[in-house]
């Protein structure tokens, strides 16, 4: 990843085409792949015509069913810590992430991919 972001807020066209032209596209070289999914932000035109000036291309990955995504039994249980955690302020979410993190074992997590299918190494 050469271009973090947080947004305290839903990802819209506008803060993603504000994203890629800002913070994204100065990182970018001519022939450089952006990989992004199907949500709908990713497809605003500003944000693609600043990835082009660059010299870059998006490629899109297919859809899939988030039910064999293992990522998304990960989000689930973090999810459950942060309602529990009642952080109200951005700080108070970082630290509760932050505390939330030790809590997923590689055991667990190797489980995460063993119910959607996948066998992990």
């Amino acid at each position: 990843m050469t271009a973090p972001m947080v947004l305290d807020g839903p990802m819209t066209g506008e803060w993603f085409a504000a994203y890629a032209q800002q913070v994204l596209a100065p990182t970018l070289h001519p022939g450089d792949i952006v990989i992004l999914d199907n949500l709908p932000a990713h497809k605003a035109m500003a944000a693609r015509e600043a990835i082009e000036e660059a010299g870059a291309r998006m490629l899109f990955l297919p859809p899939y069913s988030p039910d064999f995504n293992p990522i998304e039994n990960a989000f689930s249980k973090l999810k459950a810590i942060l309602r529990k955690a009642a952080a109200r302020t951005i700080p108070e979410l970082w630290d509760a992430i932050r505390d939330a993190l030790p809590r997923f074992t590689p055991e667990e997590c190797a489980n995460y991919f063993t119910a959607t299918g996948y066998e992990p190494e």
